[in-house]
């Protein structure tokens, strides 16, 4: 049968019966020239399908081959001076992490001192093992995985629990440093060029998330600077920011202070947060190797970080989340134009011997425009050092007045 059912062809006598009829009578002329048209036409319909069917496949076999006849003109089409596959194309991060892992500890902080020394009283984090000497060997971590410690504890990559000794810590930073007995420790991180990391360089977390440890998941790099406010008080209320290299690698409870590496191996950030929240993923955060480093090396040699010291109390006159009622407002008796400043609620320290009292409203240090509790705090300790001399210019009952005071150091926390 052809390609068609011959019926297509005529509505009037299918084929079975014109066979009949051809037997039994002579088929008037007309008719039978018109039927031979249309057999010689649906021949010509099936021979032009089969070559078209063949000259496809034969074309498709050419191009799968990559081998097309001379005898059609076609030329052969070939990918040259490819170079085979050397392998795993995750090569690069299986060899990263090998190099890190060793140096990536487990970090369990009894919070009490306990006879059943169970986890059940203690925290857990991560650290890594960036330094060390004859007889110690220093861990990176997170200040808040260490916070309120009663005994430190770390296991190594191989199972090994050693006691670990707080040498510094900084909540500013949220960053602390650890020393343990360096004895068997035979693989020290490198910290990396954090300034040259890429938006989606692909990057590897390793630590201890949820007890599991030895824990690698990897990702991007989603964002190279972010800034992000913090809460140092944890009352809420936004007093700092936190510069910090964003990722989606999963970051979990237990990673805080555990390594992101770039696929060099080189540690270029300490995990340190995430966003948690209902409809929230492949929100993490690292704190930048190269601020890392410096904050370590201080927290080494002096076990703390010296930050300048104002001793003043506040809140913002222009404060979105907790603004001050009209009549606070006026009570403050601020010239019209003072739109913004911090309203002082008590006084300590090198504030307190300059003179500076309740509704104090500071608008600039140096000739600087102080506008938030904020710019106040990162003003201090960016801009100045313990023993500098601090110009103040505030309100008090609406009058300017201007006061210089004599930084000290910030008090341990």
């Amino acid at each position: 049968m052809g390609l068609f059912d011959d019926d297509f062809y005529s509505t009037k006598v299918s084929r079975r019966r014109e066979q009949k009829v051809s037997k039994q009578r002579s088929v008037p002329r007309g008719w039978s020239a018109r039927s031979r048209r249309l057999r010689l036409s649906t021949l010509q319909i099936s021979a032009l399908c089969s070559l078209f069917s063949a000259v496809v496949a034969v074309l498709l076999f050419s191009l799968v081959t990559g081998q097309l006849s001379h005898e059609q003109g076609a030329q052969p089409a070939f990918i040259q001076n490819v170079t085979p596959s050397s392998g795993d194309p995750y090569d690069r991060i299986i060899k990263a992490a090998a190099a890190v892992r060793p140096a990536v500890v487990s970090i369990i902080n009894h919070k009490e001192e306990s006879a059943k020394n169970t986890l059940d009283e203690s925290a857990l984090g991560s650290g890594v093992i960036y330094k060390k000497n004859d007889d110690k060997a220093f861990i990176i971590t997170n200040n808040h995985v260490i916070s309120g410690a009663g005994k430190l504890e770390i296991v190594t990559v191989d199972g090994e629990t050693r006691k670990a000794e707080l040498v510094g810590a900084d909540k500013v930073s949220d960053l602390a440093v650890l020393s343990i007995d360096a004895a068997g420790i035979n693989t020290i991180a490198k910290l990396g060029d954090s300034s040259k990391l890429q938006l989606g360089e692909t990057v590897i977390a390793i630590g201890n998330p949820l007890g599991l440890g030895d824990t690698l998941t990897s990702g991007i790099v989603s964002y190279t600077n972010r800034t992000i406010p913090v809460s140092l008080n944890q009352d809420g209320v936004y007093d700092w920011e936190q510069e910090v290299i964003q990722t989606d690698a999963a970051i979990n409870e237990g990673n805080s202070g555990g390594a992101l590496v770039d696929l060099n191996g080189r540690v270029i950030g300490i995990n340190t947060m995430k966003i948690s929240d209902t409809g929230v993923e492949g929100l993490g955060f690292a704190i930048p190797a190269n601020h890392v480093i410096k904050i370590a090396e201080e927290l080494v040699l002096k076990g703390k970080i010296a930050r300048s010291y104002l001793g003043v109390y506040s809140m913002d006159l222009n404060n979105p989340y907790v603004p001050l009622a009209e009549d606070q407002r006026k009570a403050l008796k601020l010239p019209s134009s003072v739109k913004e400043g911090v309203v002082v609620l008590d006084v300590v320290g090198p504030a307190k011997e300059a003179g500076l009292k309740l509704n104090d409203v500071i608008t600039k240090f140096n000739g600087q425009t102080i506008d938030s509790t904020l710019s106040l705090r990162k003003y201090l300790y960016n801009e100045t050092r313990v023993g500098d001399p601090l110009a103040i210019t505030f309100y008090r009952g609406g009058v300017e007045k201007e006061v210089t005071i004599t930084l000290e150091e910030k008090p341990g926390e």
